[in-house]
């Protein structure tokens, strides 16, 4: 990477690409130092390279104010008013206490006084009662009496405040995960169990998609993006997260470490990963709202019997009530903006993300990295050096840990076979395998023919085999192993398999096969059958 005119020091790739796709979206160099950590200096001269337009250079924000716009609530209250009313009030609550010539009515809640107390029991508050009300029993009066006769029977707790964000179209969303999501019956064990519940939220509409799983891992939350993003029709530019593992690798307060998997992800969606600061709770405020919404809402003391029954419940709940109420933040219907809101959302790609496990390993003496039992040579000068390799059912790839830079990309191949590149095969012997074969010539004069037989035989992917047999002398002793190789070059089997089992096979007396008795047969016929019995004759030993 160069440096560019006017820019302090030099960013990694992937914060660099997350500061031109904020300067992308008009961000201002303030707003984007207080998101990201980067001077705003810096993130100037990125932007002026990429030949992109920077707004408010030593000038505050107007457009976004991080203060709260309101301090009665959350964007998604649970005890804001529903946009639909489903049928004519009865209620007579409304009326004032005093009016003349009119004694005050029961509440219309009333005969429905023992399913509210059943469910108050279970935790749930007033908004999933009137929810329940409505779907199951045809209730027609207003959430406002449910809310009072609640009130009456138990007080409801004081909403808390939160910090407002105000975001463009399209511009952000915002992930989490539940811990306390619903609960599902295993079926395994007959015993009900708690699942995750994974919530992403649009920045303008509040619009949220939830979804269910059992459990967590890097691919899991990647696949839930994929889902969220497919349910939308679209994906945003921004998705704001906490430093949970399966997202940050790394966290960091400048410039934290994404998952590798989850980074590609997001980077095929045309999105940018937005870890939010250590100890910064009220930048994922929508999402986190949204997160205890349906906790406290719909799925508060509710118990399914699959997976597949909790997650149907769930959307008819999205659909019926979370989008069609009037939001607390926006005062306006969560449907209709986000019908404003869904042209400005990036185009899907046609093909899904094709995932891949990753990890690190050291190139061995014989130029490969090891991955599921296989092996894949690296380029010349890797020797003793780690890599940073991706493989999936058709491909392993070998990448430079500094760079990300592809150094070598390989077919998959079986267990125990090798995939070596014309140009890794060394031209002349490494000093790394002269020094070897020097020390197997030092373990015995044996086992030194027998190496170098095996190197002249197989290569550098014989390497492994030679340490193996230098291993079988530091378990079975110098001399024993210098038998049993003594015994395989007589019989025509310079293999390290051959001495393995013969070691393991021997007689408890220091006699070779030689002497044990001259009607032995031919070493041979002993070398074919230890063949037959360990594995293929036609597979390379």
């Amino acid at each position: 990477m160069c440096l560019c005119s006017g820019m302090s020091n030099v960013l990694s790739d992937e914060k660099k690409n997350q500061i031109l796709a904020l300067g992308g979206l008009g961000w201002s160099l303030r707003r984007i130092q207080t998101e990201t950590g980067v001077r705003r200096e810096t993130a100037a001269g990125y932007l002026r390279a990429a030949g992109l337009a920077i707004r408010g250079r030593g000038r505050p924000d107007r457009e976004w104010n991080p203060k709260p716009a309101i301090t009665e609530g959350v964007s998604t209250d649970p005890n804001s008013k529903p946009a639909i009313t489903r049928g004519v009030s009865t209620d007579s609550e409304g009326q004032k206490s005093g009016s003349p010539g009119r004694a005050p009515s029961a509440s219309a809640c009333e005969p429905f006084r023992d399913l509210v107390e059943e469910a108050l029991g279970r935790g749930r508050n007033a908004m999933a009662i009137y929810q329940d009300l409505v779907d199951d029993h045809g209730f027609g009066a207003k959430y406002a009496s449910v809310k009072r006769f609640v009130v009456k029977l138990r007080g409801i707790a004081p909403v808390e405040a939160r910090v407002v964000i105000v975001t463009a179209p399209g511009e952000e969303a915002q992930v989490d995960y539940g811990g306390d999501g619903p609960m599902v019956r295993d079926a395994r064990t007959g015993r009900y169990r708690r699942m995750r519940l994974f919530v992403m939220t649009l920045g303008y509409s509040r619009k949220s998609v939830r979804l269910i799983v059992p459990r967590s891992s890097t691919q899991v939350w990647a696949e839930l993006h994929e889902k969220a993003f497919r349910r939308l029709g679209g994906s945003p530019r921004v998705v704001v997260l906490d430093n949970l593992r399966e997202g940050v690798m790394t966290p960091d307060i400048y410039d934290p470490a994404v998952n590798p998997v989850y980074r590609d992800v997001l980077t095929h969606y045309g999105v940018v990963a937005m870890p939010c600061r250590v100890r910064d709770p009220d930048r994922k405020g929508k999402v986190e709202s949204a997160v205890g919404h349906v906790q406290r809402t719909p799925l508060k003391g509710m118990r399914f019997e699959t997976i597949e029954e909790a997650q149907a419940y769930l959307d008819r709940w999205e659909e019926n009530w979370a989008d069609t109420r009037i939001h607390g933040t926006t005062k306006r219907q969560v449907s209709a903006m986000f019908a404003e809101e869904k042209p400005a959302l990036r185009e899907l790609p046609i093909e899904p993300f094709r995932y891949y496990r990753y990890g690190e390993r050291s190139v061995n003496l014989d130029g490969c990295v090891e991955v599921d039992a296989a092996y894949y040579s690296a380029p010349p000068g890797w020797i003793g050096r780690k890599v940073q390799v991706q493989w999936d059912d058709a491909c392993v790839r070998l990448m430079d840990p500094r760079t990300g830079q592809l150094l070598r990309e390989h077919l998959r191949t079986w267990r125990g076979r090798h995939r070596i590149h014309e140009q890794d095969r060394p031209s002349r012997t490494p000093p790394t395998t002269l020094n070897l074969l020097r020390r197997t010539r030092t373990a015995g004069p044996n086992i030194g023919l027998l190496c170098e037989q095996m190197y002249r035989r197989d290569g550098e992917p014989g390497l492994r085999r030679i340490q193996g047999v230098l291993n079988l002398a530091k378990k079975h002793g110098g001399p024993a192993v210098d038998d049993a190789a003594k015994v395989a070059l007589d019989a025509g089997a310079p293999t390290y398999r051959f001495v393995r089992t013969y070691l393991e096979r021997r007689p408890a007396g220091p006699l070779s096969l030689k002497q044990v008795d001259p009607l032995i047969r031919q070493l041979t016929l002993y070398r074919d059958l230890i063949d037959q019995r360990t594995g293929n004759p036609n597979e390379p030993h």
